[in-house]
């Protein structure tokens, strides 16, 4: 599953529908909506995530945070460290041959520590 397949599934719970209802609702299949919710298909088109944040009644952040899911939920992941360092092409083997045995832990401090690090690029040295 997806964070975006995830939050959906949230999303239809809180909402009290079912995958089918929702399906028929949007104008697509009950297998599409399962395979994204799944993780099965692509990141949905930026069409359809209006109209699901439509669906959910979700507006400023609630419908960004969806949208900013939907771009992290592509289950098929090519990393190009072409033209990168030997360490980030190491990084980005070690990760992919390892990230099936760790953990909800483990992939939580991964992802904390990677986006403390943006963060703290983006924010730039004090003046």
């Amino acid at each position: 599953m997806t964070p975006f397949g995830e939050k959906m599934r949230e999303l239809r719970a809180h909402k009290g529908v079912s995958q089918k209802e929702m399906a028929t609702a949007l104008g697509v299949s009950a297998a599409y909506m399962s395979a994204l919710e799944h993780g099965n298909r692509g990141r949905p088109a930026s069409g359809m995530i209006m109209q699901i944040c439509d669906y959910f009644d979700l507006i400023w952040d609630d419908s960004e945070d969806l949208k900013r899911l939907a771009a992290l939920s592509h289950p098929r992941v090519t990393i190009d460290t072409a033209g990168l360092s030997p360490k980030a092409t190491e990084l980005a083997n070690e990760l992919a041959n390892s990230i099936g045995d760790l953990d909800e832990q483990n992939l939580q401090w991964i992802l904390d520590e990677i986006r403390a690090h943006k963060a703290a690029r983006l924010k730039g040295p004090p003046y």
